[in-house]
């Protein structure tokens, strides 16, 4: 009984404190990483090729193409269980607020070809942007660097940071945010 006990206090551990790997790209120094990329573009890639320019702007990033619209950004793997747990949460959101609001999940690991991302997409019934490309791990470092996964960062309207999510956060939480800021 006790085994039980500790494997599912383990467990549960995991799945609300997120993944976290030594081999991902993390900057202890966030501060510094902020001022280096202040006028930088990033210019991320999604599976098909369609780029988003994001630009560090006050207190936040502005993301082209998705001007006047809530942006939650949200840094996983595909080898993370609870990443996968939020997908259908973050499909919900997306479905919910598709006006208003787009999701862009930023893909934190190297040498995944497109195929293999588009074949998670379609697996997981995916609605929303996954980016795919190693600028992927500069937005990580111009974010403060991103030491767990899930993390979500949530940007109003105007690209002004809103909130920040760590690990497996409830559907409901995240809905209540969004309401905020749109």
């Amino acid at each position: 009984m006790k085994f039980w006990f500790a494997l599912f206090i383990a467990s549960s551990m995991l799945f609300f404190n997120g993944c976290s790997s030594e081999k991902k790209k993390t900057d202890t120094n966030a501060s510094n990483a902020n001022k280096e990329t202040k006028s930088e573009k990033i210019v991320l890639q999604d599976v098909s090729g369609k780029e988003i320019v994001v630009t560090s702007v006050d207190k936040g990033f502005s993301f082209a193409g998705f001007e006047n619209k809530v942006v939650l950004v949200n840094f996983f793997t595909t080898w993370c269980p609870p990443c996968k747990a939020e997908i259908p949460h973050l499909n919900n959101l997306q479905e919910k607020y598709k006006d208003n609001f787009v999701i862009i999940s930023v893909l934190l690991e190297e040498n995944k070809s497109n195929e293999e991302i588009s074949n998670f997409i379609k697996y997981n019934n995916i609605n929303y942007i996954i980016t795919n490309s190693i600028e992927n791990f500069k937005l990580a470092q111009s974010a403060g660097g991103v030491k767990n996964i899930p993390l979500m960062f949530l940007y109003d309207k105007n690209g002004k940071y809103s909130t920040h999510y760590v690990g497996a956060i409830p559907e409901e939480m995240i809905d209540a945010d969004i309401k905020k800021v749109l």
